[in-house]
């Protein structure tokens, strides 16, 4: 089973939070969520298929662990999202200013080319006698 699916289920996450500290026996488990213990074995399981926990006997008992190993699929993946991306380009205060700038000006020429070339008046001059 892919472990990303084997962590799709919150119980499971659960489940390697915990053994993460350290080994743990299904009773231990159980005590820390409230289904019972053969769901928590069935979710070790799945666990267990997608390389994520390993058991070991202890006489009667069963010992689950973290295999941390079974991890790096993921640890791979999660570090490729994190890599940096191409640089982008990176445009101060100023270069936007100056764009701003050309801009108006720009308008302004092309609003005063499409303006009739009509003089402008003079203001009435006052005669003198």
């Amino acid at each position: 089973m892919d472990p990303f699916a084997a962590l799709g289920d919150p119980v499971r996450r659960g489940l390697v939070v915990r053994l993460a500290r350290g080994p743990a026996r299904v009773v231990d488990l159980t005590a820390d969520h409230p289904i019972s213990r053969p769901a928590i074995s069935r979710h070790l399981r799945v666990l267990a298929e997608a390389g994520l926990v390993e058991a070991e006997d202890h006489g009667r008992e069963r010992h689950y662990r973290l295999r941390r190993d079974g991890l790096a699929a993921m640890a791979d993946w999660l570090a490729a999202l994190e890599a940096p991306a191409a640089p982008r380009p990176r445009f101060t205060e100023s270069a936007f200013d100056g764009l701003d700038l050309e801009v108006r000006r720009t308008g302004r020429e092309r609003r005063a080319a499409a303006e009739p070339a009509t003089p402008h008046p003079s203001p009435p001059q006052e005669e003198t006698a």
